[in-house]
């Protein structure tokens, strides 16, 4: 068995103290601005109350026992995901302007793991606030002794790399934040309310039950519909196991990693500009 030398040491810490880093300095971030904190919390709540209120005994997501304020119980952690994630990549381009992103690639770190810390921070944040929200599952009628724990943890934390994989990519390549939020709400929002979080497939078009077959974020709001025991039928995935759902969403995570991983390694042999 090879003993460790110091120049594996060293390679070592600078993979994964630059992670640790970044990471850490994003919690932090997070933590220093209390409005970013209580919007975080509060808007999912406001919207989950009201839009759930709203509907009312009008939805019944094809179940004669489940109002809408169950329904969109799931939804809304989706939409704490993506928007935590919109949130976490503003970061990018924040430390773009700031002269951070010059400081980190001139650096001798690895490519991967600076997009990995900001990812990991991120998708860490995500997770945090999905989870302190699933917390309120009494009152939407939902039991918190009935929830695989660990499997939510787990399918929660990827679709939160995939969103915040999605998110660095296009920060990476964009330098106005008003820019940002245009694509975003353009692209992550048709990409929320195609997934099953509004409404099920069963009384869709016909075209859009296709753009929700093929919407990566449906895989991942089947598998939180099934943790939480509501999975509605006429969804159109809903046949298919947690396993194939969570398999779909890490295979898109996967990718929008390797997506953000070969932008920062392209931009860095240009050169920042």
């Amino acid at each position: 068995m090879p003993t460790p030398t110091p120049a594996n040491c060293d390679m070592s810490r600078g993979f994964t103290l630059p992670i640790a880093t970044l990471w850490w300095r994003d919690i932090v971030r997070f933590l220093r601005q209390p409005s970013r904190v209580v919007g975080a919390l509060g808007t999912p709540l406001v919207l989950w109350l009201l839009i759930g209120s709203g509907f009312g005994g009008s939805f019944r997501a094809g179940r004669t026992d489940a109002g809408y304020l169950e329904y969109f119980f799931p939804g809304t952690i989706m939409m704490i995901l993506l928007f935590s994630s919109i949130f976490s990549s503003i970061s990018v381009i924040e430390d773009r302007n700031e002269g951070f992103l010059l400081s980190a690639l001139v650096a001798p770190i690895s490519r991967l793991s600076l997009v990995l810390g900001k990812v990991l921070g991120g998708a860490t944040l995500a997770v945090l606030q999905a989870f302190l929200f699933v917390l309120l599952a009494p009152i939407a009628g939902l039991s918190l002794n009935s929830i695989s724990w660990l499997a939510f943890f787990s399918l929660a934390f990827v679709i939160a790399l995939m969103l915040n994989g999605l998110g660095f990519a296009f920060a990476w390549q964009l330098d106005s934040i008003q820019g940002f939020h245009a694509i975003m709400n353009l692209l992550l929002v048709p990409m929320w309310v195609l997934s099953g979080a509004l409404f099920p497939s069963s009384g869709a078009s016909v075209w859009v039950r296709w753009i929700m077959r093929i919407n990566p974020l449906t895989y991942g709001m089947s598998g939180i519909r099934q943790l939480l025991g509501r999975g509605a039928s006429g969804l159109g995935v809903e046949a298919s196991s947690f396993d194939g759902n969570f398999a779909v969403t890490t295979l898109f995570g996967v990718l929008m990693l390797i997506s953000a991983c070969y932008l920062v390694r392209r931009q860095a042999l240009k050169g920042i500009t």
